[in-house]
């Protein structure tokens, strides 16, 4: 036992200087710490100054639960444009009118034959026949552009009128 007391003797001088110069740089790294800690604490508070909000997790919650509320209003909004683009080909947006002389009698171009399609020429035709004893109006349903009655000329014309519009 006693040689172990001679050697740390000897040595004591070394094992205080490695223990001075290790508290020393703990010393140097704390100080150092210390102040990149107090330049973030600025950071912080020049970030948080002004904004009614103690800390930055209510701050993040916050916009969180706004996300969440903005995506919730971005799908519904998503799915009411996918129904309306659903309906939009199905709606009888297209006019065509052609008015003319029905019976070539003497007379102005008083008859009229109006058609209403969508995109698919699906839709319905309207024909106004206008004569001396009296005018008569005429509809027909309207698949794909044609009609399970008989089309006048000038009914296919509405049609063609109404199905060049864009």
């Amino acid at each position: 036992m006693r040689e172990w007391n001679e050697l740390i003797l000897d040595q004591l001088v070394w094992i205080v200087g490695g223990l001075i110069i290790i508290c020393l740089w703990l010393l140097i790294w704390n100080i150092a710490q210390g102040s990149k800690l107090r330049k973030m604490r600025k950071k912080y508070q020049m970030m948080m100054k002004d904004t009614g909000i103690e800390d930055l997790e209510s701050l993040l919650i916050d916009l969180k639960i706004q996300q969440e509320k903005i995506e919730v209003v971005q799908e519904e909004q998503k799915q009411q444009l996918n129904k309306l683009n659903k309906l939009l080909p199905k709606k009888k947006a297209k006019i065509g009118i052609t008015r003319y002389n029905a019976f070539g009698e003497r007379g102005n171009d008083l008859s009229f034959s109006i058609a209403f399609i969508n995109d698919e020429r699906d839709g319905v035709v309207l024909t106004g026949l206008y004569n001396r004893d009296g005018s008569y109006v005429y509809a027909k349903p309207l698949t794909k552009g044609e009609s399970s009655h008989v089309l006048s000329p000038e009914e296919r014309e509405a049609i063609d009128l109404a199905g060049q519009e864009e």
